[in-house]
């Protein structure tokens, strides 16, 4: 009996001492995961796409951002974290705790970066924005883009998101936006479809610089496609020519159009055929897009620049002429002080 008692007490005994190292082994654990780490000052880590929680663990210990890789791997294999690690460039602050670390390694609290994607810019100028992104990763898509199928906007995305993604992000916007206004639209529009829809306010964006202008547009040119006059919009008449590239004359100058090329039928010289033009002109924004769906009621059919970047407004031939009169005597007098050097 008593060597049966001397047994019980060796093994309590030892029950006790192993629960205590296992309980100073946890507290040894949640100190170190707590403590401040290494860093210096602060850094950005990048995750890479398909990387594995051991080798970003080791790459942190290596750039002195956590001291133990191994304690990390166990942490978050304790935590079942392992797999939970985002892909993206994160923002360490120095002294970070090993726990602090993983626990925005997990967040996925990613640095953001914007690309500005401008309105009225045609697919291939839009295009050529994105392929020139150094964040953005990837080859540009080999399948083509149609005209007017982006929508402009700012964009954020993560390090990491390629340039296939984000033109399927801004194709996928303007389909969102386009199904919203579309089932808001004033149902007495002359436009039959979202397509013309898109086709309409392409002009409208081309058309004007002003924002706060795009609904006058967007009315004058619905007043006009109900009385089934031609739009008439010289931009129309670029993008046949150049698919919306700037026309330049021989010594490499900006110019204006020639007569002949407003007298040149394509399929979107809109001084030549009736309607719209064949397809977008360009990537118009969300503003021009409402505008075209909800115009406001209007019985302006002539407009004409102001030179100023607006437009002049008139109900009859009479009040357009002499809108045009006005601004040709701007427009002489704007040469005459450049000639003078004012």
């Amino acid at each position: 009996m008593k060597i049966l008692k001397g047994l019980l007490s060796l093994v309590l005994l030892a029950v006790i001492l192993g629960g205590a190292a296992a309980g100073g082994g946890w507290l040894w654990m949640q100190n170190e995961l707590a403590k401040a780490g290494p860093l210096e000052e602060d850094v950005t880590f990048t995750v890479k796409p398909g990387e594995s929680l051991a080798g970003v663990a080791s790459r942190l210990e290596a750039d002195g951002i956590i001291r133990d890789a191994k304690l990390m791997r166990l942490k978050a294999k304790l935590d079942g974290t392992e797999l939970a690690i985002k892909t993206g460039e994160f923002e360490i602050t120095h002294q970070a705790s090993l726990a602090d670390v993983l626990e925005i390694l997990v967040e996925g609290k990613a640095v953001l970066h914007k690309i500005t994607l401008p309105e009225g810019r045609t697919t291939d100028q839009l295009l050529k924005i994105i392929e020139a992104d150094p964040v953005l990763t990837g080859e540009m898509p080999t399948e083509e883009i149609a005209e007017g199928s982006l929508l402009p906007d700012t964009y954020l995305f993560n390090r990491g998101m390629t340039r296939v993604q984000l033109i399927a992000k801004m194709q996928s916007a303007q389909e969102a936006l386009i199904d919203e206004l579309w089932a808001r639209r004033d149902p007495e529009i002359p436009v039959k479809t979202p397509y013309e829809a898109i086709i309409l306010a392409s002009v409208v964006e081309k058309e004007t610089g002003k924002v706060e202008e795009q609904p006058e547009i967007a009315a004058l040119f619905t007043t006009r496609l109900k009385k089934g006059m031609r739009l008439e919009s010289d931009p129309t008449i670029i993008y046949g020519i150049s698919k919306g590239e700037p026309l330049y004359n021989a010594q490499g100058q900006r110019r204006t159009l020639r007569r002949s090329e407003i007298d040149r039928k394509t399929d979107w010289n809109t001084y030549q055929i009736d309607g719209l033009p064949k397809t977008p002109i360009c990537n118009p924004g969300r503003g021009a897009i409402a505008a075209v769906l909800n115009p406001p009621h209007t019985e302006y059919i002539f407009f004409v620049a102001d030179g100023k970047g607006g437009h002049l407004f008139a109900k009859t031939l009479k009040e357009h002429n002499q809108n045009v009169a006005a601004y040709r005597a701007y427009e002489r007098k704007e040469i005459a002080r450049e000639r003078a050097g004012e």
